[in-house]
């Protein structure tokens, strides 16, 4: 995968997670919420001032919004230069590093800028609800499955002398 190839993908990502943001923001009030598939899927209006799967979203300190993003920020320098580093032929670590550096960065516009997350999709069977997420965290979990799954691929025989 080429590096612009690379840098392509996080800006769509992180340009779909905001224009998807935007939209819930604009068309479904603050918790308020439409089913999608009754019974599995809803768009659902929350904010998440806290971190990944909402820890500490209830948690109320001095200075939160700053905090919050300069930590998802430096999360995004270290995932980059991580990156920056890895060899082009790395190229599914490198998919898997480009969806979560897309996400990553359209998670840390909504911190820096409103100091909380917009999220929207509300996933749930019978009374069980999974948090409620966005195209940003849904970019990231894929980029981690991909590089769980480069992971435990077994590895390549060597080549013959």
């Amino acid at each position: 995968m080429k590096r612009s190839l690379e840098l392509a993908v996080i800006a769509a990502i992180a340009a779909l997670d905001q224009v998807t943001k935007f939209l819930v923001t604009r068309e479904l009030p603050l918790l308020d919420t439409i089913a999608v598939i009754p019974g599995l899927l809803n768009l659902t209006h929350v904010r998440n001032s806290g971190v990944a799967f909402g820890f500490l979203n209830s948690a109320d300190f001095a200075f939160k919004p700053a905090v919050m993003a300069v930590f998802a920020l430096v999360a995004l320098v270290g995932v980059g230069l991580y990156a920056a580093q890895l060899p082009m032929s790395h190229r599914w670590a490198r998919v898997g590093l480009a969806l979560i550096i897309g996400g990553a960065a359209g998670n840390l516009v909504d911190r820096a800028r409103q100091g909380y997350v917009v999220d929207f999709v509300d996933a749930y069977w019978h009374g069980w609800h999974f948090w409620a997420f966005n195209v940003a965290d849904a970019a990231i979990t894929v980029g981690v499955a991909v590089l769980i799954l480069d992971l435990l691929r077994p590895p390549k025989p060597a080549a013959a002398v």
